[in-house]
Formats: C-alpha cells, structure tokens, sequence
C-alpha cells in the first residue's frame, strides 16, 4: 500500500512540476555507442562532427517514454502523442551540434550532462533552453532511464542578445560617427579641482591667471581611452596608437588659452559646453574645429567617463576668411578696395593720427589699352599696379584700388619726407616691372598730401587727388607735344 502510494506520489510529482521534465530511454544509444567502440572509435566529438548523419542516428534511437503538463505546454503540444509524433519540429537545426557535447558526456562515462541550445515549439517559435539531463540511479547499466530537464530561458537569451545587438549598435556608432569623436577620463582632472576649492579659492579665473601652470597640469591628467575612425581620418593618423602617441603634434600653440577655459566651464559646473577651436593634423596643417564637450550620464560625480566631438569646420572657416577677404580686398590686384579705404579714412580720423600722408595714382592710358587689345590686356596693367603697390606698401600703411584705374595709399604717421620716398620707391620698382613687360609699359600719374594739424581726412585726400589730376594733364600735354613733334 504505501508502495503504491509512494509510486503515485513520484507520478503526480512528475506531472506538476513546474519546469519540463522528459523521461527518455537511452538504451538504444548505449547499444551504437559499444559498436562504435568495438570498431575502433575512440574520439567521439570528432566522429559525431564529421558525419551529421551520425548525430541523427544517436537521436533517432532515444525513446521519449513520458513527459509532463509543463512540457506540453512549454511546446504548444495537444498531448504526449501530439508532441512525440512531431519531434522532428521540436529537435531541429541548430540543436544538432549542442547535441554532441550531452552525447560526449554519456560516452566518457558520465551519468550527468547539460546544454544550453536551442527548441522549437509545434508552432515553429524558438526557445532557448537550458537542458540538463541525468541516468537515474539503478538504470546507469542500461540507460533505460534517462530523465531530463528543460528550463525555457529564451526571455534571459533575448535580453542578453539585445545587450550585444545595443553594444554593436552603440560602437557602431561611435567608430562610424561623421565627427571626430573620443572618450576621456576627466576623474584626476576633477580631484585636482576639487583640491583647488578646499584651499578655498572661489575666482577660478585669477587663480590660472596667477597659476597658469596649473591648465598644463590639467592637461597633462586627462587620459584618453578611445577614440573613432573619423578622428584618425581628420587628423591623418595611420593608426589609434600613432595618434596617441602624438597627441601634441595635435594639440599645441594656443591650445592652453581654449582648454582653460574649458576649465573654468567645468569649475562652474557645466558639464556640457562647446567652443571654436585649432588643432593641427599630423602633417602640421590647421583644423578648425567645433568642441562639443559632455560628462556623459551617471559620471558627473568623477568624470571618469566624458566624451568630446570635434566637428572639422575649417572648411567654413576658410569661406569666411575668404568671404572677409573678398569684403575688403579687390579680386584682380589683391590690394584693398575702396569699401576699405573709406573706413580706414574713418578710422584715422578718428583716432587723430598726425601726421597723415594720402598718395592717389592713376593708371595712365587704360581706355586706349582696353580699346586696341582688350579688357584682357588692361586687367594685365591692373594686375602688375598691384604687384608694384604690394611690394612698395607694408603694414602700417595700405594700398588700395578705389576706381577703375585710380589708386590709393594710405600712410600713417608718415610726413612728407616719407612720403616724398614711397613714391621714389614705387617709381623704382614700376621701372624694374616695365623691364619684364617691356611691350606695354606702366605709366602712372601721382598726387600726394600729408595732413596738416585739425585737416580732415577727406579733405587731405582731395588735394592728392588734385595734385595727380594735375601730374596727369601733364603727361597727356606731354604725349600730345612729342606726337605733334613726330
């Protein structure tokens, strides 16, 4: 009676057990195995793996005796017949090689094995399982009692999977990101500010001024710990390691003055800021760059983690170099135009420079030029008046083109004695470009004016304007007179 009663207690134990127990006859297994062994075969992982037919031969042999209600369930199965008669659903694809390693176990002698692989329900969803199997005591001869265990872990697979699939995502990301990107540990950094303030400095600004290197003390605690494709393209790097290694090829000159402020933006506590920039590639050239600096989420109390992007805007700032230039120079001599001119007459009056000389020049000859050979021809002479003005004229001064063919120089704190000598050195240096372009010589005609005491600018301009009106009728009653003669 109480056999009974034990028996019927292990069955309903079985039944109502709240994981997936199969009991199974492995005998068939057993009886291969000691063939195979008879025949010579002594590594079995390499026997099984050379032939997959021979896996199938091994499975095809287990008999399924029971299973219970968590099984059925667990495999969308109607009943025990429902799910036997489509094992061939359950066992499939991939579960073939995780079979080895339970197959390997019972040939070496072992009454225990266990798996991770994966099922199919009889709706064909995956289920990713952690299989565990053992030769119940007394049958361990026999193998006609095999009882195993199945644990559905798909839900802990999919989140592990989802965890590589977000890392892959993440670095993929970050390795394949348009911007330089780099990941920094700012934590020494911090102690060392933190440090400061226990001293009880509070004005971060006076302290680098009267500390400044304190910054290169910062500088030199930062530690980069990876950086993306796109900054080894921007800065010309073959590889992380040479980059790292030259780190201050890249960032040097007036880089103190930025990351100094990039300290005082971290002593006030904002941990995400952004500023312009230079840095320099490996081959010494400029890269303007957009700083974009972030303590990154759940490190703002060490800054162990920070990441910085670098957008290379050097190509923006070439076209806004280049838009100032063309706002203030003219295109075809490349000296100043007369936008210029007037607002550097502005500025001189205003800062009431004495003395101020003025020369006006004028091309002579230009109409006739562009008549007989062409506009081509005169921007030539306009070119060479530029090549002439911007070898004789050097900061302080300046040289611009105000009109068609009419030139200005402008020459702070330059008398008349020094003025007198711009124009000798011009006149020389016309006579040395007339010996390259011999076939149509320069001919200038000048006025020139230095200020007097309380003169407006304007007005010591005119009077060089009259003054070269007057060189140039000259030179035209000149040309006339030596035609008349010929």
């Amino acid at each position: 009676m109480n056999e009974h009663v034990d028996h019927h207690a292990d069955i309903e134990t079985f039944d109502l057990a709240p994981i997936s127990l199969w009991l199974e006859d492995f005998s068939g297994v057993k009886h291969l195995f000691e063939k195979w062994k008879q025949s010579g075969v002594t590594d079995i992982r390499s026997y099984l793996r050379e032939d997959e037919g021979r896996i199938k031969q091994c499975s095809s042999l287990i008999r399924v005796l029971k299973v219970n209600k968590k099984t059925l369930a667990l495999f969308e199965a109607n009943d025990f017949n429902h799910l036997t008669g489509n094992l061939g659903s359950v066992f499939r694809d991939d579960m073939l090689q995780s079979h080895i390693q339970e197959l390997s176990a019972l040939w070496d002698g072992d009454t225990e094995f266990s798996s991770d692989t994966v099922n199919y329900t009889l709706t064909g969803r995956r289920l990713d399982i952690q299989l565990r199997g053992a030769i119940l005591p007394g049958y361990e001869d026999s193998w006609t009692r095999v009882l195993l265990s199945i644990e559905d872990v798909t839900e802990r697979e999919d989140a592990r999977r989802q965890q590589i699939e977000s890392k892959r995502y993440a670095e993929g990301l970050f390795e394949h990101s348009p911007v330089s990107l780099w990941v920094e540990d700012f934590s020494r950094i911090k102690r060392l500010l933190d440090d400061v303030r226990e001293q009880g400095i509070t004005d971060f600004r006076v302290f680098t001024d009267v500390h400044p290197e304190f910054v290169g003390q910062c500088a030199s605690e930062i530690r980069v710990i990876d950086v993306n494709n796109e900054t080894l393209r921007l800065f010309l790097a073959p590889d992380k390691l040479t980059l790292l290694r030259r780190l201050p090829d890249i960032f040097r000159d007036g880089m103190d003055v930025h990351f100094r402020e990039q300290l005082i933006e971290l002593w006030n506590g904002n941990l995400f800021h952004q500023r312009e920039t230079v840095n320099y590639a490996l081959d010494g050239t400029e890269r303007h760059v957009l700083l974009q600096f972030s303590v990154l989420p759940g490190h703002e109390q060490d800054w162990s983690l920070v990441q910085i992007s670098l957008t290379d805007i050097t190509a923006r700032k070439k076209a806004e170099a280049y838009l100032e230039y063309l706002g203030k120079h003219d295109v075809l001599t490349k000296l100043y135009n007369r936008a210029f001119y007037v607002d550097e007459l502005n500025r001189l009056e205003r800062r009431e420079f004495h003395p101020v000389s003025i020369i006006i020049l004028d091309l002579n000859g230009l109409k006739v030029i562009n008549d007989q050979w062409g506009h081509g021809v005169g921007d030539g002479l306009l070119r060479r008046v530029g090549e002439v003005l911007g070898g004789a004229v050097k900061p302080p001064c300046y040289a611009a083109r105000i009109g068609g063919d009419e030139f200005a120089i402008l020459l702070p704190a330059v008398d008349a004695l020094g003025c007198a000598s711009m124009i000798e050195e011009i006149r020389s240096l016309i006579e040395i470009n007339n010996q390259y372009y011999s076939n149509i010589p320069l001919n200038i005609s000048i006025g020139w004016a230095t200020s007097h005491v309380g003169e407006k600018m304007e007005a010591v301009a005119k009077r060089a304007d009259l003054l070269m009106y007057e060189d140039k009728r000259s030179h035209y009653s000149s040309e006339n007179e030596r035609r008349n003669l010929d």
